[in-house]
């Protein structure tokens, strides 16, 4: 995960205890709902990484910023904290399958066959499920088992899922500091460019969590920790070339696992 991700562990990674707080105190209790709005309110740019991320398609940023948020409240009113998932692989799915629930709901523009259009309509919730359950984001076949369908079907409704409104490029679609309108052409957004590591870190988490004691410890110490080669082999007590050949293996070994599911 990127060092700026890292630097608001406190927003994401670490806000479980903060549900802990949430759950321990009486419904009744005023506290509640002046936690859950603090809570809410340090995940906010997790919303807004997820709403640029689909910027520039036709749709005002805006408006994108509002579905993303309010996934995020749904995200955090679902979260059951007892079952000990991290809430960024529960709230990531659930905040991404209401914006493209938005897409869906107001901007097909591409003929779609039905029967992909009702697996594609189930996707969303069953993600947010599993994904509770698994603590990761699920594989498309495990999205297909628990629906029961054909992994193959699943493949085309999440390709399906595409298939948003075009607009023209010269479309009005915002304005500048000026308040003068401006076409989309020059007002795409671009998208955040350390966001796609949140993904591919949850990718592979797992992955990680399966490895053998020594390959994780030096892992986690070279990425995580940033420590050299050097300062790895002296901590070990063995030689750097043997560092180099464990992360060699091990990275080997996790690409061609993520790479296959």
């Amino acid at each position: 995960m990127s060092r700026e991700l890292r630097s608001r562990g406190d927003s994401y990674d670490n806000i479980e205890p903060l549900f802990e707080k949430i759950e321990a105190l009486d419904a009744s209790d005023s506290r509640r709902e002046t936690l859950r709005g603090e809570l809410i309110e340090r995940c906010l740019p997790l919303a807004e990484h997820i709403a640029r991320r689909f910027a520039g398609r036709g749709e005002i940023f805006d408006d994108l910023l509002q579905v993303a948020r309010l996934g995020l409240v749904q995200a955090t009113d679902r979260f059951d904290v007892t079952r000990g998932s991290s809430f960024l692989s529960f709230a990531v799915p659930t905040i991404m399958g209401e914006v493209r629930r938005h897409f869906r709901d107001n901007t097909w523009s591409v003929r779609v066959p039905r029967r992909v259009k009702e697996i594609q309509l189930t996707i969303g919730p069953t993600v947010e499920v599993l994904a509770q359950r698994l603590g990761r984001l699920p594989r498309a076949k495990e999205i297909a088992a628990e629906l029961e369908v054909d992994v193959v079907e699943v493949t085309h409704a999440l390709i399906a899922g595409n298939a948003y409104q075009s607009s023209s490029i010269d479309a009005l679609a915002g304005e500048d500091n000026q308040n003068t309108p401006l076409p989309l052409l020059e007002s795409l957004g671009a998208e955040e460019p350390a966001f796609h590591l949140v993904v591919d870190f949850m990718a592979v988490k797992p992955l990680i969590g399966e490895l053998p004691e020594r390959e994780r410890q030096v892992l986690m110490m070279r990425f995580f920790e940033s420590r050299t080669q050097a300062q790895i082999a002296a901590y070990l007590g063995v030689s750097q070339m043997h560092v180099s050949r464990i992360l060699s293996r091990t990275l080997r070994t996790l690409r061609e696992q993520a790479l296959r599911d």
